[in-house]
């Protein structure tokens, strides 16, 4: 009898050749799911790709959507030691001759000496210390006090205080009271090296001739003779440097700045002081730059329509295919950002200018090329009108109505603006003449309510003037950290009656004011029966025949309406007819907008990687339940070759038994 052969363990049957050749075959749907998954793989990073490409130039189209980056102009400076100069849009082209004779700077004073910075001054007594910025005027100055001067509060600077008590009373808590309450003021310990060689030394953070100082002291009789200084009356502190401006000329006029860096000396042009001296100054169309920026405008879509073009490209030669070769999504992107090149603009206050005329053009290969010539002859002849080819702009006819804002959904056009009431802030008048002088009391508090905020507001204490009285009133209210924190203020005046008039700085409904005595001089002193003020209105009327919202000095286009999202600002004039506003938005700031929809949360890049991502995780559970279905049928193989082996095995036994049965019997019978 032939016997059974194999390699296996027990019978010579090769299990493991066997096992890996099955499981190859039940495996091929497996290796299928994955090379489906590896497509989409590279569909999703190609996607990934894309949607950095959009990101890119959406970045890049928001940057020139400015009309700011196209309205450049340029300045050069004869001796730039002397000054520096940077222009905005709203320059206007010349040449300036420019003397400047005196820095701006901020004053400076300085106490007594002190023996030790630690040391106690005084007896620990709770005292007040206010700091009032104003002009000093008159007078003579000797040594570092005035004689004979007066001290003019600054209305516009607001006043600030510091407590002074038992726990902090030495000259180094008296420093990091004033530097931590940012009241306007810098306080240092200065050193001469004299037996009493410590100086608290006080600088204006501002410069300028009205941001000299006046220091009130309320409390501590020691502190009062350290500290009180009145450039008009008692002097305790030592001037060592005076506040002063910058002056100047401009072509000869003249020209103060209570700062080095000087707005609108020249239209448009902000001047930076640097030294004493004489140089020109010359402003020119920055045409320099305007290149520049529509250069960048084509590479940045040049730049994305070819990373398109790249990932949906399909190579005949080597039959080769992109990862979103015939993609709709991708094709789509493409399709819309040419369409929106090849649309005209509305709205343009000149309806000539478009990209042609300025040289920006497609070639055979989809991509955009510049005109160099075309465009330096736009850039002589229509210099300002470049920039609506590319940025949001809304050009309007009255000089007191700017346009401010506009949204997605704004239509482009040319609107008609029609006031039909004017914003109005809250004031309140007092009904007592003030006269030549009125006396607030020490430890004077008001309460007072603006703007929706209430807070205590502390008074300077002294006698004053109806003039200096308004001004104390306005920077007291300003200064108080409530108001300040709300961006919240007040004016205060003196009317033509003598009576005392405190508006709220807010426009519209929102702008409220009311005062009230808290302890002290009661604010009948000052304001007779008066004690809150007419609420302010907002601004009423309609763009374009449309309806708005107004808020404050605001008029802002309805929803459903073509000027929906469209925000003017009225600053003044009167009701009724306004002018108009050209509205148009560029391709840079369309394209940046459509850029934004691509990448979105509900933008088709978006929605197509979301779909993507999801269909490779439905991959993975497949692709982990049909292992797990691999793992139980290979066991089920092994188990099954592994009897066959056994079976294999025992009949491979009983055979050798047998043929060995079958000799010894022939050897018997023989």
């Amino acid at each position: 009898m032939a016997s059974i052969t194999s390699t296996g363990v027990g019978s010579g049957l090769d299990i493991e050749s066997i096992v890996s050749k099955l499981m190859t075959a039940e495996s091929a749907p497996l290796n299928a799911l994955a090379k489906k998954e590896a497509s989409y793989q590279a569909k999703l990073s190609a996607y990934g790709s894309l949607s950095s490409a959009v990101a890119s130039f959406q970045t890049a189209m928001n940057n020139l959507g400015k009309s700011s980056t196209f309205d450049a102009l340029k300045t050069s400076i004869g001796d730039s030691k002397i000054l520096g100069a940077t222009a905005t849009a709203k320059a206007i082209a010349g040449n300036y001759q420019v003397n400047i004779t005196q820095l701006a700077q901020a004053q400076n004073l300085s106490t007594a000496g002190q023996v030790s910075k630690t040391a106690t001054i005084g007896s620990g007594t709770t005292t007040t210390i206010s700091f009032q910025f104003g002009t000093i005027s008159g007078g003579t100055l000797t040594n570092g006090a005035y004689t004979g001067a007066t001290f003019t509060q600054d209305a516009d600077q607001a006043t600030g205080s510091i407590t002074i008590d038992g726990t902090n009373n030495s000259l180094q808590g008296i420093r990091d009271a004033i530097n931590a309450a940012g009241i306007g003021v810098t306080a240092t310990i200065v050193s001469d090296g004299s037996s009493a060689p410590n100086k608290l030394v006080l600088t204006s953070t501002k410069t300028g001739e009205a941001s000299s100082m006046k220091i009130s002291v309320d409390g501590d009789a020691a502190l009062t003779s350290m500290l009180e200084y009145d450039p008009g009356g008692t002097q305790k502190l030592i001037q060592n440097n005076a506040a002063q401006d910058t002056k100047l000329t401009v072509n000869g006029l003249a020209i103060s700045s209570a700062t080095n860096k000087i707005t609108d000396a020249v239209q448009g042009v902000t001047i930076d002081a640097l030294t004493t001296g004489t140089t020109s100054l010359n402003i020119t169309k920055d045409s320099s730059a305007v290149e520049t920026n529509v250069n960048a405008f084509i590479k940045a879509y040049n730049d994305l329509n070819t990373t398109i073009s790249n990932l949906t490209a399909y190579n005949a030669k080597t039959k080769s295919a992109s990862p979103l070769v015939g993609d709709s999504t991708a094709r789509s992107i493409q399709e819309q950002l040419r369409k929106m090149l090849n649309t005209s603009l509305e709205g343009m206050s000149n309806s000539n200018m478009s990209l042609s005329k300025i040289g920006v053009a497609f070639q055979k290969d989809g991509s955009l090329a510049l005109d160099s010539s075309k465009l330096s002859k736009a850039i002589s002849d229509n210099f300002s009108d470049i920039s609506a080819l590319f940025a949001t702009v809304g050009k309007t006819t009255d000089s007191l109505v700017s346009f401010a804002n506009s949204s997605t959904a704004t239509k482009a056009g040319s609107y008609d603006i029609k006031v039909t009431r004017m914003a109005t802030q809250a004031t309140m008048t007092g009904t007592v003449n003030v006269g030549s002088s009125t006396t607030i009391a020490p430890n004077t508090t008001i309460t007072v309510t603006l703007d929706g905020i209430t807070s205590k507001v502390y008074l300077t204490e002294g006698s004053y003037n109806a003039k200096d009285l308004a001004a104390m009133l306005q920077s007291s209210i300003n200064g108080t950290t409530a108001f300040k924190s709300a961006s919240s203020a007040v004016t205060a005046k003196i009317d033509d009656n003598g009576f005392l008039q405190i508006t709220s700085d807010r426009y519209g409904s929102g702008s409220k004011l009311s005062i009230d005595s808290n302890q002290g001089t009661p604010i009948s002193t000052y304001l007779g029966t008066t004690n809150a003020g007419t609420t302010g209105v907002d601004v009423a009327g309609t763009i374009g025949g449309f309806a708005t919202t107004g808020s404050g000095q605001f008029l802002t286009g309805m929803p459903g309406t073509d000027v929906e999202g469209l925000k003017v600002e009225i600053t003044g004039g009167t009701i009724g007819s306004r002018g108009r506003i050209d509205f148009s938005q560029g391709y840079a700031d369309r394209l940046g907008k459509l850029a934004g929809t691509f990448i979105g949360n509900d933008g088709s890049i978006t929605a197509k990687t979301t779909g993507l991502n999801n269909t490779i995780k439905d991959f993975d559970k497949q692709q982990e339940a049909m292992q797990t279905k691999l793992t139980a049928i290979e066991k089920r193989y092994r188990a099954q070759f592994t009897a066959l082996d056994v079976a294999v095995a025992s009949m491979n036994s009983t055979s050798t038994y047998l043929t060995q049965q079958l000799d010894l019997i022939k050897k018997q019978t023989a």
